[in-house]
């Protein structure tokens, strides 16, 4: 399981990937310009894309961000994060249960899990942390489901007692009060990779969140 503090540091601004319109090579541009703004971590979330493009874009990912010490989670697909050499994997509730990857992940691999009302709890206790939302309307996910808000982030982020990032329509002007409200950080496909500007859209970020 990986360390609680550090875990939490690289959950500030979690940048999730939006679709390959510029290719295996302008994906990895842009996630390097995203950590170069603040992205403390990136998910590799390609939903239509094969297993092959998918573990050769998590390679092209790694490459890049690994010299700036930011780790890269791959979204479902824990055997391509094993491929990729990713530092871990974010599972949805029709993934994969959290406590059955654990038995083939090597003992730092990080494991996140989505969490959106009480019947998912069980299996988000047993992450490392946890994806909460949607917090406000989104388009990026279209099975999201409703917004929860703040009040119901908070409550579900103390019931799962992990460390918590939002999800869901998250930007610089609505991000304060789920700072407040005790999230360790916040997660966003739309507000930084489908930006004109990905490393001004996460520094935008990261001073509107305070962290």
């Amino acid at each position: 399981m990986a360390d609680p503090a550090s875990l939490r540091a690289a959950l500030r601004l979690l940048a999730i990937t939006d679709d390959l319109r510029d290719g295996v090579e302008g994906l990895a541009a842009r996630a390097e310009a995203a950590a170069r703004g603040g992205a403390t971590m990136v998910q590799l979330r390609l939903k239509v894309t094969d297993a092959r493009t998918l573990v050769l874009a998590g390679r092209a990912l790694h490459a890049v961000l690994r010299p700036l010490g930011v780790p890269l989670l791959v979204n479902d697909r824990v055997d391509v994060a094993l491929a990729c050499g990713a530092a871990g994997a974010h599972l949805g509730a029709d993934d994969l249960p959290v406590r059955a990857a654990r038995r083939i992940v090597p003992p730092d691999f990080v494991l996140g899990a989505s969490l959106g009302s009480d019947a998912e709890l069980e299996n988000a206790r047993e992450a490392d942390y946890v994806g909460i939302g949607p917090l406000y309307a989104t388009g990026s996910k279209l099975d999201a489901g409703d917004a929860i808000g703040v009040a119901e982030f908070a409550r579900l982020a103390r019931a799962a007692g992990r460390p918590a990032v939002a999800i869901g329509g998250i930007t610089p002007e609505n991000v304060g009060p789920v700072m407040a409200a005790g999230a360790d950080g916040i997660a966003v496909i739309r507000a930084v990779f489908s930006a004109a500007d990905p490393t001004r859209a996460a520094a935008a970020l990261r001073s509107a969140s305070g962290t």
